[in-house]
């Protein structure tokens, strides 16, 4: 009955079935901790996978862009008292691409929103620097600064913000994503602080080049999303499973070919 409500329909079989397979799937486990999860070998390439994005999540200087904003703004022009007004325009872009994010999500697929934003932010990352190093020289590049921020943050928005939330739900199964979440929340907290206090000696450091760090970050995690995430988009938790199952355990023959921890035990015998 909460779930018609919930859904809007009543036909509910397939999600369902869905629930009473993942549910039989866990019958008589007990919730596992955050230590736990990295013991466990079967989940070493779904907790990989949620260290990476929760990590570029804060590493990717998105957050730094705000530290930016009103110096760049400035220099376009904007009157001083108008400012704080387009720093929170900013913000608001983010929210709505983030809500429009999950409104599209099981559309375009979690790989292909995660993948195109952080590569568009990689872009925007090298346009922004040259546009800093340029400002003084050239009178329109602090408009062409300020159009880099907004995408940052638009790319930011329509990518990692809205799809890294829903991956623990997905690539974990009851008894795990607690201790999932737990472990992303506190990456979470952990990376916001490092890079609010590593941010201004990087600046410090590396001056007009100061986004070079988050470029890394933004090539790499979108590097890890085209070769190791897999697509989760209209599949099972169990077809999920199945697939990291062959990643965790996967062991190459002579052959050529990968065998599971099943087939390796038979062979052995």
């Amino acid at each position: 009955a909460a779930l018609q409500k919930l859904r809007g329909t009543s036909d509910l079989s397939a999600e369902l079935e869905e629930m009473l397979a993942e549910q039989a799937a866990v019958k008589g486990q007990r919730a596992k901790n955050p230590w736990e999860l990295f013991q466990n070998p079967a989940l070493r390439w779904q907790l990989l996978s949620i260290v990476v994005l929760s990590s570029a999540m804060q590493l990717c200087g998105n957050d730094s862009m705000y530290s930016y904003a009103a110096y760049v703004f400035q220099e376009a022009g904007i009157p001083q008292d108008k400012i704080p007004y387009v720093v929170i325009g900013t913000g608001s872009c983010e929210l709505i691409t983030s809500v429009t994010c999950n409104m599209i999500i099981d559309y375009a697929g979690r790989r292909p929103l995660l993948l195109g934003g952080y590569t568009f932010m990689a872009g925007w990352a090298i346009v922004f620097m040259v546009a800093l190093s340029q400002q003084t020289q050239i009178s329109w590049m602090p408009y062409l600064s300020m159009a880099c921020i907004f995408a940052y943050i638009l790319s930011f928005g329509i990518g990692p913000a809205g799809v890294t939330g829903v991956l623990p739900t997905e690539v974990f199964d009851q008894m795990s994503r607690p201790a999932a979440y737990m472990i992303c929340g506190s990456l979470l907290w952990f990376n916001l602080f490092l890079v609010g206090t590593a941010f201004p000696f990087i600046v410090k450091s590396l001056a007009h080049f100061c986004y070079i760090p988050f470029l890394v970050v933004c090539v790499c995690t979108a590097l890890y999303v085209w070769f190791f995430l897999p697509e989760t988009k209209g599949k099972s938790f169990l077809e999920i499973s199945e697939e990291f199952r062959k990643r965790n355990f996967k062991t190459k023959t002579r052959a050529g070919f990968y065998k599971g921890p099943e087939e390796i035990k038979t062979t052995s015998l």
